[in-house]
């Protein structure tokens, strides 16, 4: 369950939304994640790269150390790309466990970030 979610929206127009969560309760409780969705109309425009950094700050104000994002689609270049630029190191890949529409069976890639 999240523990915040925010909206960004312009004019009434939802641009993107995010969650942020504890990842693992007990003594991983100190490592959130968080989960984005950017409109397609909105892409492109540095909002997902706003929302990450939005979210690692108020990760740090709630006292989280670290940011772990479990399941990135190893296809989903563009985001693979924002995380690295913003400091997330891939740390774990699942062979073939995320079942894409089009492309099959491809990796999924756990990144993470010390915060």
């Amino acid at each position: 369950m999240p523990l915040k979610t925010f909206l960004f929206e312009n004019n009434g127009e939802v641009l993107g939304t995010y969650y942020l969560k504890t990842n693992q309760a007990g003594p991983g409780q100190h490592v959130c994640n968080c989960g984005y969705m950017v409109a397609e109309s909105a892409r492109g425009k540095g909002l997902a790269t706003a929302m990450c950094e939005h979210s690692q700050k108020v990760a740090k104000e709630l006292g989280y150390k670290a940011m772990q994002f479990n399941f990135v689609a190893s296809t989903n270049e563009g985001a693979v790309r924002l995380w690295q630029k913003l400091g997330y190191d891939i740390v774990g890949r699942l062979p073939n466990a995320f079942n894409h529409p089009t492309k099959s069976y491809v990796d999924a890639l756990v990144m993470y970030k010390w915060l």
